[in-house]
């Protein structure tokens, strides 16, 4: 069942302009959700070469791009919800051609043509989209409209909070054909007191997950509070893979919420 993520939210509504549009009003300077760039580094890198056009959702006024930029990529097209955000970006990096600003709903980049990027990154938006009102049909627009940017082949990296039992619902679909890997990253500055590391992969080696998509039941995380690191590969629409849902009311209700999102 895909729900709201009554647990991990507030009375705030984080899918909303007007909240974005206050908040970045009256927080001056740059934010980066869960997990700073330098951290993020080994697993962008396994998946997205520096000359992939990326997009970036979500942007808001995180200095990942700017770090991705100088580690060589060059081209990430950033859009955020907030008007104030993307003005105050536009400002801070106009000498920077690798990087540019878009006010745009994630839920209709109509803007966009298909198959426009080779990656999207997304650092808590879909996060933000799940504690928000509507949020299993706001999160299907969202992802569809991902997989229709994404070329045959392009990586769509999800940073989030969401353990696979709540993000799978939503990822793990036939109408995507997206392979989905997992990573787990304890959160910035988490030491484990003491003991031994135990059941820790290298960093680069997904997490063994079972046929419906979930941790093993005798997986046990370092740092419980850890941030889930989502590589979905758009496989090519022809091929059929064996490892995506075949719900047809889940792929009803995606569907459904794309053609409404359309009209």
């Amino acid at each position: 069942m895909m729900l709201r993520d009554v647990s991990s939210c507030n009375t705030y509504n984080y899918g909303d302009a007007l909240y974005w549009d206050t908040r970045y009003v009256q927080e001056a300077g740059s934010f980066d959700w869960y997990q700073c760039y330098s951290a993020l580094r080994p697993y962008v890198r396994h998946c997205v070469s520096t000359s992939s056009r990326v997009l970036m959702v979500g942007c808001g006024n995180a200095v990942m791009s700017e770090d991705m930029v100088k580690d060589g990529y060059e081209e990430i097209v950033n859009v955020d919800i907030s008007t104030v955000a993307i003005d105050m970006m536009k400002r801070k990096y106009e000498d920077v051609p690798q990087m540019k600003y878009l006010q745009m709903d994630v839920r209709d980049m109509s803007f966009f043509p298909d198959e426009s990027f080779d990656a999207v990154i997304d650092k808590g938006t879909l996060d933000s989209l799940m504690c928000g009102t509507n949020a299993p049909m706001c999160a299907a627009q969202m992802l569809g409209e991902v997989s229709r940017l994404l070329k045959n082949g392009g990586v769509y990296m999800l940073i989030t909070y969401g353990d696979p039992r709540a993000r799978m619902p939503h990822l793990n679909r036939s109408v995507f054909n997206w392979k989905i890997e997992l990573y787990i990253i304890p959160r910035p500055g988490f030491q484990k007191p003491g003991d031994p590391p135990s059941n820790v992969k290298p960093c680069l080696e997904p997490i063994p997950l079972t046929e419906k998509g979930l941790l093993p039941e005798d997986y046990t995380m370092e740092d419980p509070d850890s941030h889930f690191i989502y590589i979905c590969t758009k496989v090519d629409e022809s091929v059929e893979l064996s490892n995506k849902s075949t719900d047809p009311l889940t792929d009803d209700l995606l569907l459904e919420s794309l053609s409404l999102g359309k009209d």
